[in-house]
């Protein structure tokens, strides 16, 4: 990569990932600080100004492995590959920490840590897929990697519109989607601020991981061969 390649790389991968962390530093300050206590559920429902931008943002990010899988089926491209690994893994840290997070959310507000009602359920059976496509990536033979990784997550993304439905088509304790008509405005604002600032940090891991995925194999495709020894 030259000197100008890397300075366009810069410009905007890190631009993405500044704005994104300066904004969410503000939506948390707002969501904690500014947001008024909500009547029922008390100060306990400013988790929610971690946990909802966590679970929207991992679910776009495992809906959107489905895109990038049949793009890199299609293309055949390294750096689509590269991308489908970072969407992954991005979804699958973004998922972890939404799951951790409602279980604390979830114990002072429904009795319990954990309810296997239709959201819950298919959110878990979403994330344990998704690491089950990792999985399959880490053991599966070099050139058949890319192609099994891109097939296992076009089938695995069919699990987000469920979870996202899930609360329209079954009884669920999970609260329907709110709408600005639903929620105060001084309530939706940290809310709103933290699922885009999160969104750009995304796509700053997302691009990251795709350059240093491309430049690995880049490296490997011109490392010189093993020298083999042999008796003289």
């Amino acid at each position: 990569m030259t000197t100008a390649e890397t300075r366009r790389a810069w410009a905007w991968e890190h631009w993405f990932g500044l704005t994104g962390l300066a904004a969410l530093i503000a939506g948390v300050y707002l969501g904690l600080f500014v947001a008024p206590t909500e009547r029922f559920m008390g100060e306990v429902y400013r988790i929610l100004y971690v946990h909802v931008p966590l679970q929207w943002n991992a679910l776009l990010c495992f809906f959107g492995a489905g895109f990038v899988g049949a793009a890199s089926l299609w293309k055949r491209k390294a750096w689509i590959d590269g991308m489908l690994v970072g969407v992954i893994e991005v979804g699958v840290v973004l998922e972890t920490a939404g799951l951790l997070s409602g279980i604390v959310w979830a114990k002072p507000t429904w009795g319990v840590y954990w309810a296997w009602d239709p959201r819950l359920t298919f959110t878990f059976v979403m994330w344990l897929t998704f690491l089950g496509v990792l999985a399959l990536r880490r053991f599966a033979e070099e050139h058949r990697r890319a192609p099994w990784t891109a097939a296992a997550s076009i089938v695995a993304s069919v699990n987000a519109p469920l979870v996202y439905y899930s609360v329209n088509w079954w009884r669920s304790i999970h609260q329907m989607q709110s709408s600005p008509e639903t929620v105060h405005t001084t309530m939706i604002l940290p809310l709103r601020i933290n699922a885009i600032a999160l969104f750009l940090v995304c796509v700053w891991f997302v691009a990251r991981r795709a350059r240093i995925s491309l430049a690995r194999r880049q490296a490997e495709a011109t490392a010189p061969p093993p020298r083999i020894l042999t008796a003289g």
